[in-house]
């Protein structure tokens, strides 16, 4: 009798999940499966004929980067400064500066100073798994010099640096270079688009271009020249990206000077690339 009771009580069960079914032949039904990186969701309908419908998405995590990717025309922007090292009291005696010149003359306005890179192209090259690349590419490097001592003045005949009579209203040499740079980096999150990441290397610039820029009430007025400068700058080179958000950083392996005049350059901004 005890078994009879349970069988009735199945039967029963049956019958309820049978009548909430749809009586009236249509059906609305879908199912979500994860594999992986995809979403599968089935759908499921009749009204006379059965189909289901089935759509796979691919979560955005499952990006794939290719062997060899190419990244065209970055922007840096940045500020541009030095870590003066120069021996003062050596440089006025040998004749490239000028009375009164001096470390203070030489300090620079912070804000005014910018880095500005154009980058044609950046390679990245997988090494391993992805998660360690090479990136290689080819760009132009401009720093922009605003010195806040606005009486400095470069001559060319001789290369010496100077005090003007006058305080301009603006100020500045700038420095231009044609650079390769060579970096290692290092691919924290392979398989996202925007990921974590590091990279650190060397770069290799060549000075095509040196002026100094004087503004006066609206006129303004170049000297173009090599100042003494070296024609070659090897950077030590750094980059950090945050997702969206990437930075660089370089710092020079030497004077941008060929004399004892020991400024040695650097650059901190940020890098707007795709990766």
């Amino acid at each position: 009798m005890k078994r009879m009771y349970v069988l009735l009580a199945g039967c029963c069960f049956a019958l309820s999940s049978l009548a909430q079914t749809d009586t009236t032949g249509k059906s609305n039904e879908s199912d979500t499966i994860r594999v992986g990186g995809m979403i599968i969701i089935k759908k499921g309908q009749t009204n006379g004929d059965e189909y289901e419908e089935v759509t796979i998405h691919h979560r955005k995590n499952d990006y794939k980067p290719s062997n060899i990717s190419t990244n065209w025309f970055i922007f840096d922007l940045g500020f541009a400064n030095f870590n003066d090292q120069t021996d003062y009291a050596k440089m006025q005696s040998g004749g490239f500066l000028g009375a009164g010149v001096g470390e203070s003359q030489f300090e620079l306005r912070t804000g005014k100073s910018v880095n500005v890179n154009i980058w044609f192209f950046m390679q990245k090259l997988n090494i391993t798994k992805h998660v360690v690349n090479l990136k290689y590419g080819l760009g132009l490097e401009t720093n922009n010099y605003h010195y806040e001592d606005k009486r400095i003045l470069y001559t060319k005949s001789p290369n010496m640096i100077v005090l003007d009579s006058i305080s301009h209203g603006k100020n500045k040499l700038a420095v231009d270079y044609i650079t390769i740079p060579l970096m290692l980096n290092f691919n924290f999150t392979p398989r996202r688009e925007e990921g974590f990441g590091l990279s650190v290397g060397v770069s290799a610039g060549y000075r095509y271009s040196a002026r100094q820029k004087f503004k006066d009430d609206g006129d303004v007025k170049k000297t173009h020249g090599s100042f003494e400068l070296e024609p070659w700058k090897i950077s030590y080179i750094a980059e950090l990206q945050f997702g969206p958000v990437k930075f660089y950083g370089s710092y020079a392996t030497k004077s941008m000077y060929k004399n004892d005049l020991n400024h040695i350059p650097y650059n901190v901004g940020i890098r707007f690339s795709n990766w």
